[in-house]
This record gives structure tokens, C-alpha cells and sequence, in this order.
């Protein structure tokens, strides 16, 4: 066997995807906003593209969907990388339909992999909705006043000199939400100033508005409410050295402390709920965003419409008079081989738009389908549902189906849901009938809770019981997780919040 060095010619097949429909499949995971800013962007580098607002096919009626299911075989692609360029409709579906990850796809380095494209928007809230007069760009006219500026405005209208750089340096060190950060003797090491001084500072910050502002922690924040409306006598200012046991709802222990009966005690944590525990949280921070529905749905009858929400789409087209001006006159071989590549480009973009909005309104209306008791009677009705499912129905790939239902709301009458939520795990019924939706024993379980007595407060072990008599099959432990996925905390603290909320 030779060691020496050589060079073998080797000939194999392997299926390369081409830019564009790496391109075509990243559109799938994008909302309709950020494709929106994606058009715009190819808007800038493309002169032969053509947008008109308020988009989609004039006068396109929205898809009906019948509650029966199959559509009918789809054939599969021969070569996904030739079909994005020159299919017709089925074909450029399937070319979207595809697994970008499995080894059939060659990959020269990391750049030929599609990942981390969910692209998301952050946006949360219930809500929204584009109308044909678009946005009111009113409201965003000026940006809200920062807590920063607002105490430095405060501070020269209150000190000079030596305390006003004092002032800048404090309030630089206070957070969002009007808490002081820093150690003052760090800061007075770190200025060069004796420690007294900078208490005095902060002493002026403290009477700044909003009140409370500039404190170090919880309670100095309420003691400063509490002085400014004038509360804080010795009572109160135990209640707030305690806010431990207000917290657990001793309230024993605070009447001992505090040397008061259960009317003064009633009072004094009304008036402490009344004071703000993060005063500077009123003053900047980034504007509460609504969210756009990207897909409307809507009953017509016995069937549902599901519907793409053109507003914020614009309609793309390709300016053909432009080019057959441009392409008339003389041009050398680059400028040609550049105008045909735009050509291109531009019936590629305006083909994988068409093609990505096929691809919604199939996965959303098969998800529809699944899970039409839900729009019907609501959510105590969702049924268990997995991307394989609705992938196996409309004959296409999990991938495809979970890139779809990325970042994408839909809207109907019971609300505004993001499409992941209507894809839940299965709680199997203890009489042996049909599993049913997590979402569903979330739902059965806040209404328990929402109409327990307050002296009888529910138990995870007696929330297990009532749920096996609705015919769940659930553990304790999954009543637990569940309660605390929902916020609510359990027996021994709603029994001492309502306790609370009996005194106030």
C-alpha cells in the first residue's frame, strides 16, 4: 500500500440548495411585518420591482375552509433546487417544502445551513390589527420623556455647582424603575467627596418627582411615599420595617408589632397598596407595541375563511415597460448579464411572496380544521394537535409546517392567538375517551381556582380530584406545574392573599 501523496478524481451526486430557495425558505419563518421591511429592502437594490400599497390580489376573495379534511395526493419534487425557478404553482410548494437540515442537502460550511431565521419580534398582548387607513403615526410623534431627563431637569432647577455634578452622577446610577444602583460610599470614593455630601444629594433627589424615586430598596421607596402623603408615624414605619410578614400575610404578628387593632392595621396596608413600588417605571421605556394579525379568520356560513392580512403586505410586481426601455437601447455584456439577473431576481421575489402565502393559508386553514371546536365553543374544546399532524394532512414537511407557524398571529372572534398556541400536548381522559388539549385543563383549572371559597381554599391534592371527576387523568405534579405556568400560587399563599385582601 502506497503512503506517497496523490490525487484522486472522485465523481458523486448530491442535491445543493441554490440561494434562492434558501431565500424562499427563510421567508416561511418571517411575520408580515418583517417581510414587509425584507420587500423594502429589495425595493432599494432592484429597479425592476414595483410596489403598491395595501397589498394582495385585487379583488381575491378569501379561501374557504369546509371542517372535512384531505386534499388529495401531491406529487413529490424530482430536484427542490431547480423547482423555485421555473415550477408552476404545486411545484413551488414543494420546493418550499423542504428539510434543510437532513444530509440529502450538501454543505460545503455552515453558511449553506438555514438556522436561526424565527427572526422574532418580541411583540406580546392581544390586540391589533391593520385597517386599509394604516397605522395612526400620531401616536408616534415624540419620544415619552426618559426617567433620566426628567430628574436632571429637576436638579438644575434645584442645585448648582459641585451638588449638581453630585446630582448627574446619582441619577445616572438610578435603573428603569427608580431605584438607586450604587453604594453611596463607592460613589463618594469614586468623586473624591466626603459621604455626607452625597447623602445630602440625595436627599434633594429624593423630594424630586416622582416620590420615591432614588431609594435603595422597597421599603425606603414606600417610606418616602408614606412621608410625602404625610402616613409615616411610628405604626407605619414598623409596617414598612416588616414588609416580610405583609408579604407572607402574618397578620399576628404585624397587629404585635405594629401595637395596633385589626381596623387601624386594614387601614394602614390600604394605604400602602395605594403607593408605588416602581415609580420610575411611568417615564420611558420603549411604547407598548400592538400585535398585527398576519391571518384572519372568519365563519361564512357552515364552512371558515381564512384570510392573509394584506394591509400590512404590499402588493410586489414587476415593472416589465422598465425593462423593455432599458433593455432596448445599447448595453455592453455587463450591463446586460446585470439587467438579466435583476429580471430574475425580481420574477424569483414575486413568485416565493405568492408561493409563501399558498403555503399560510394551507397550514392555517388545516390547523383551523383540527381545531374547529375550538373556534366554536373555545378553549376548554382545543384538542391535542402536533406539527406532525397537521404536516401529515396537507402532505407536507414538520420543518416547513414549524417555520410557518413562526411568529405568526391569527385573528378570529374568540381573539388574537399566535399559531403555536393551538399546537398542545395530550392529557388522556380517566373514563377512556378522547385525550384533550393541556390548554384546555390550564383552562379547566384557573376556573377551579377563580371559584374556590376563600375559607376553602383548594388544594393541588383536591384540584386532582375535581379534575378526574371532569374526566381528566392528571397527576399532582402536573397540576402543580401547570398552576404555577399560570401564575397562580399555591394553597398556603392564595390563603394568606386573601387573607390580605379580607383586611383591605
Amino acid at each position: 500500500m502506497s503512503l506517497a501523496p496523490r490525487l484522486d478524481l472522485r465523481q458523486s451526486q448530491s442535491l445543493v440548495m441554490t440561494p434562492q430557495l434558501q431565500q424562499a425558505i427563510k421567508l416561511l419563518a418571517l411575520s408580515n411585518l418583517e417581510i414587509e421591511t425584507f420587500i423594502a429592502e429589495e425595493l432599494e437594490k432592484n429597479p425592476l420591482l414595483d410596489a403598491q400599497p395595501g397589498g394582495g390580489d385585487e379583488g381575491a376573495d378569501p379561501v374557504p375552509v369546509e371542517p372535512a379534511s384531505d386534499d388529495g395526493a401531491r406529487d413529490g419534487p424530482a430536484d427542490a433546487g431547480e423547482l423555485i425557478a421555473g415550477g408552476g404553482e404545486a411545484a413551488g410548494e414543494a420546493a418550499l417544502d423542504v428539510d434543510f437540515t437532513a444530509e440529502t442537502f450538501h454543505h460545503d460550511s455552515a453558511a449553506d445551513s438555514v438556522g436561526g431565521l424565527d427572526g422574532s419580534l418580541g411583540l406580546s398582548g392581544a390586540g391589533g390589527g391593520g385597517s386599509e387607513d394604516g397605522p395612526d403615526f400620531d401616536n408616534f410623534g415624540s419620544a415619552a420623556l426618559s426617567l433620566a431627563d426628567h430628574l436632571m431637569a429637576q436638579a438644575g432647577a434645584s442645585i448648582d455647582g459641585a451638588e449638581l455634578f453630585i446630582a448627574a452622577h446619582l441619577i445616572d446610577q438610578i435603573d428603569e424603575c427608580g431605584y438607586l444602583t450604587a453604594s453611596l460610599l463607592d460613589v463618594a470614593s469614586r468623586l473624591n467627596v466626603p459621604l455626607v455630601r452625597v447623602e445630602a444629594v440625595l436627599g434633594v433627589i429624593h423630594s424630586f418627582d416622582p416620590t420615591g424615586v432614588g431609594a435603595r430598596d422597597l421599603a425606603e421607596c414606600l417610606a418616602l411615599q408614606a412621608k410625602e402623603a404625610d402616613r409615616y408615624d411610628p405604626c407605619m414605619a414598623r409596617l414598612i420595617d416588616n414588609l416580610d410578614l405583609v408579604a407572607r400575610g402574618d397578620l399576628a404578628r404585624l397587629k404585635r408589632i405594629c401595637n395596633v387593632d385589626d381596623e387601624d392595621l386594614a387601614d394602614m396596608i390600604r394605604e400602602l397598596r395605594n403607593y408605588d413600588p416602581k415609580p420610575g417605571c411611568r417615564y420611558g421605556g420603549e411604547p407598548t407595541l400592538a400585535v398585527v394579525p398576519d391571518i384572519f379568520v372568519a365563519r361564512r356560513g357552515m364552512n371558515w375563511a381564512v384570510e392573509i392580512n394584506a394591509a400590512t403586505l404590499p402588493r410586489v410586481l414587476v415593472n416589465r415597460a422598465y425593462y423593455a426601455e432599458i433593455s432596448g437601447g445599447k448595453q455592453d455584456k455587463t450591463s446586460k448579464a446585470w439587467l438579466s439577473d435583476m429580471l430574475a431576481s425580481a420574477n424569483w421575489l414575486v413568485k416565493a411572496l405568492d408561493q409563501r402565502q399558498r403555503t399560510i393559508i394551507k397550514v392555517a386553514g388545516e390547523i383551523v380544521k383540527q381545531q374547529e371546536a375550538f373556534f366554536l365553543k373555545g378553549v376548554a374544546h382545543l384538542r391535542p394537535l402536533t406539527l406532525r399532524q397537521v404536516a401529515d394532512a396537507i402532505e407536507m414537511h414538520e420543518s416547513t409546517v414549524s417555520r410557518v407557524t413562526s411568529n405568526k398571529y391569527l385573528s378570529c372572534a374568540r381573539g388574537l392567538f399566535e399559531l403555536k398556541y393551538f399546537f398542545t400536548s395530550a392529557i388522556q381522559s380517566s373514563e377512556g375517551g378522547d385525550a384533550v388539549s393541556a390548554e384546555a385543563v390550564k383552562s379547566a383549572i384557573k376556573a377551579l381556582i377563580q371559584a374556590e371559597d376563600p375559607k376553602k381554599i383548594l388544594s393541588d391534592d383536591t384540584l386532582v380530584e375535581l379534575l378526574n371527576a371532569k374526566g381528566f387523568d392528571i397527576a399532582r405534579r402536573t397540576v402543580a406545574k401547570y398552576r404555577e405556568a399560570l401564575g397562580i400560587g399555591s394553597s398556603v399563599q392564595r390563603r394568606r392573599q386573601k387573607a390580605l385582601e379580607g383586611v383591605g
